[in-house]
């Protein structure tokens, strides 16, 4: 009996030690997500569900349920999932709810009450058990706040899960936007003026943004990152970081991935620059290796893509609504998570980035699109499509979406020569249609066009 007591302690303790691991693995600076202010409509929702954080690893996801128990709960119970037998077994047992709950104050020393305690599961897609409980949490305990996170949580969700399909609310995290950049250096007046649309002005100051966009290109917006470009204003130390970043993520390959489609995530992964900065950004099997093809690598850009390490942008054959309705499956590009990861991924030099005046130019335009497609991303967009008709013609938009019960297209340039035959050859073919140009030119209505900088992505 004593043996069993002392077996069971040493456990324990042994997994506090991993919870704070974790807890100082976590700890970013103190910057404003404009996430956040979703994680807090959630906790007062009359009808809230248990909250899935999505997200590619180190965008913040554990940062933000942490902040958000800290500002707004009395107690949190805080638990990785992670190499945790013990929870596990607390799991696999059954989902009742009540003994779950009794098992996690055990675990966490914490007294878990309904309304004022924040129950946060780190690392879930270890105990796929765990995320299959949510909707018993749902069903039977809906007083209680419980939010989960993992790294590759959207692996998990796609493969031997039983989902709780309308049993959960989920909110996306990517790294910082370009908006969340500017309060991170306390350009809060700066960041205020393009959520203002205050363009009359942010045109007065057109450089400043410049410089401070040029900063974002080279430092991106992993957190880890940020901080460093913040604490230390180390471009070397920064580039550390992301080198440290992508070396996880391959290793993510090695350890989570089917054996078999290894090498091939590697080689996509690999060559995704190479294929973003061609003439033509549509994914080309051939790129990868002579003779590839389609069911060759499907399944692999489809894993990178549920680890929220690559985003797939279909191509839409025709301009009509509902977008969806018209995309064709077999052409897409393909993007990165992060414009910073992408740099250090081609070894962009710092001086490339920060005093060079062709850097917006440079990679034909690749790392701008990358940059557009990453602000939509991060501003909810979903539903995002580059259109080329298939007819023969060199007409091509770089992006289009649906808002407001509308098409908007939009065309990216990367830099100050905005000559945009693709779209003004398209707009007078669509007269009805308004759409958006980004460029480094200052804000500007042009007819059916609402020219706007890079740095005031709507």
């Amino acid at each position: 009996m004593q043996k069993n007591v002392a077996d069971t302690l040493s456990y324990l303790l042994k997994n506090v030690s991993l919870q704070l691991k974790y807890l100082r693995i976590y700890v970013v600076i103190d910057m404003e997500r404009i996430v956040f202010q979703k994680l807090i409509e959630w906790k007062d929702k009359k009808e809230r569900k248990p909250l899935i954080l999505n997200g590619a690893r180190q965008v913040g996801k554990t940062w933000l349920l942490q902040e958000l128990g800290d500002r707004c709960f009395a107690k949190v119970a805080y638990l990785v999932c992670r190499k945790n037998q013990v929870l596990k077994d607390i799991f696999s047992q059954d989902f009742n709810t009540e003994r779950i709950l009794r098992a996690l104050r055990a675990l966490s020393g914490i007294d878990i009450t309904p309304g004022d305690t924040l129950i946060i599961l780190d690392e879930v897609q270890d105990i796929p058990e765990a995320i299959e409980s949510l909707k018993y949490f749902y069903e039977e305990a809906p007083e209680y706040h419980i939010a989960v996170a993992g790294s590759l949580l959207g692996i998990s969700l796609h493969r031997d899960v039983s989902y709780p399909v309308g049993k959960v609310d989920e909110i996306n995290v990517y790294p910082l936007n370009f908006e969340e950049f500017l309060l991170a250096k306390g350009e809060a007046e700066a960041y205020k003026l393009i959520k203002d649309k205050d363009y009359a002005t942010t045109n007065l100051i057109h450089e400043k943004y410049v410089d401070l966009l040029r900063q974002y290109y080279y430092v991106g917006g992993m957190p880890e990152a940020v901080k460093m470009f913040v604490e230390t204003d180390g471009l070397l130390a920064v580039r550390e970081v992301q080198k440290a970043i992508l070396k996880g993520y391959e290793k993510d390959f090695s350890k989570h991935a089917p054996k078999d489609q290894i090498a091939r995530i590697r080689l996509v992964w690999q060559t995704m620059p190479s294929q973003l900065f061609k003439e033509n950004k549509k994914f080309i099997y051939g790129s990868l290796k002579q003779g590839a093809r389609a069911k060759d690598f499907e399944i692999a850009i489809q894993w990178l893509v549920d680890a929220g390490l690559v985003y797939k942008v279909p191509l839409c054959k025709e301009c009509k609504l509902p977008l969806k309705v018209y995309e064709d499956t077999s052409a897409f590009k393909l993007f990165t998570l992060d414009i910073g990861l992408l740099g250090a991924m081609v070894g962009t030099e710092a001086k490339q980035v920060l005093i060079k005046n062709d850097i917006f130019t440079e990679y034909k335009g690749g790392m701008t699109e990358q940059f557009v497609l990453g602000e939509m991303k991060s501003n909810g967009e979903e539903n995002i499509f580059y259109h080329k008709p298939d007819n023969g013609t060199r007409l091509e938009i770089d992006f289009i979406i649906q808002r407001d019960g509308k098409l908007l297209p939009i065309e990216v340039k990367a830099e100050s020569n905005v000559r945009a035959n693709s779209l003004s050859n398209f707009l007078k073919q669509n007269p009805d249609i308004h759409a958006i140009r980004y460029s480094m030119m200052p804000y500007v209505e042009q007819g059916q066009m609402t020219c706007l900088p890079l740095y005031a992505i709507q």
